[in-house]
C-alpha cells in the first residue's frame, strides 16, 4: 500500500511474515543440543573407560543378527547428525505453528536417544530401554509426519533414524527376553544403582 494511503477495512490485513533464525542462531542451537547429549550419553558409554558397563554389555546373551558393536558406535552418530540437518532447514524456514511443533519434536528425539542410552546402560535396564526405545520410534515418526508438511526434505532426514529406532527397539526387547537374570542387574553387585563407573 503506498504511503499515506488509508487502509482498506474491506481488505484484510495480511500478518507480519515471521522469520526463521539466523544460520548462526540455528547451529549453535543444534550445535549445543548435540554436544550436551553427548556429554550425557558419554557418561555411560560401553567402553573401556567404563569397564562395568563393558563388562555387564559383554555378559548378555544376544541374537545372532546383533550388529557389530563398532556398527553402533558409527550409525547413532550420522543418523543424529542427519536428523539434525533437517532440523537446522526447519528452524531457518519462516515460523509457523508446525514449524515450531517439527522442531520442537526434534529436540524430543534427541532427548529420547540420550536418555535409552542413560536407561540401557547406565541403570541396565532392558526393559526400561525397550520402552525409551519405542518412544524414540514414535518421536522421530512424529518428528517426519510433522516436518512434511512445512519441508520434504527435511522430514526425509528423520526416516533412517526412525527405522533404526524401531530395529534396536525390536533387537532390546530380544535382549530382555534372552536376559531376564541380567535386567537391572550388575553381574555379581547386585541391583544396578544407576552409577556409572
Amino acid at each position: 500500500m503506498p504511503a499515506g494511503q488509508a487502509h482498506d477495512p474491506t481488505e484484510p490485513r495480511r500478518a507480519p511474515r515471521r522469520e526463521g533464525l539466523s544460520p548462526t542462531v540455528a547451529l549453535l542451537s543444534i550445535g549445543g543440543v548435540l554436544v550436551l547429549s553427548g556429554l550425557i550419553s558419554r557418561r555411560t558409554s560401553p567402553d573401556p573407560s567404563h569397564p562395568r558397563i563393558a563388562r555387564w554389555y559383554r555378559s548378555l546373551e544376544k541374537p545372532a543378527y546383533t550388529p557389530p558393536d563398532p556398527v553402533f558406535g558409527g550409525v547413532w552418530p550420522v543418523l543424529m547428525l542427519l536428523i539434525s540437518a533437517g532440523a537446522y532447514r526447519l528452524m531457518r524456514a519462516p515460523r509457523s505453528p508446525e514449524r515450531d511443533q517439527a522442531v520442537a519434536l526434534w529436540a524430543a528425539t534427541i532427548a529420547l536417544v540420550t536418555a535409552y542410552n542413560t536407561i540401557l546402560f547406565g541403570r541396565r535396564s532392558l526393559t526400561g530401554a525397550t520402552l525409551e526405545g519405542a518412544m524414540v520410534a514414535a518421536a522421530g515418526a512424529a518428528f517426519v509426519a510433522r516436518a512434511r508438511g512445512v519441508d520434504p526434505a527435511a522430514a526425509a532426514t528423520g526416516v533412517p533414524l526412525t527405522l533404526w529406532s524401531v530395529f534396536g527397539d525390536v533387537l532390546t526387547a530380544d535382549i530382555a527376553r534372552r536376559n531376564p537374570d541380567l535386567d537391572g542387574r550388575d553381574p555379581g553387585r547386585g541391583p544396578a544403582t544407576g552409577a556409572a563407573r
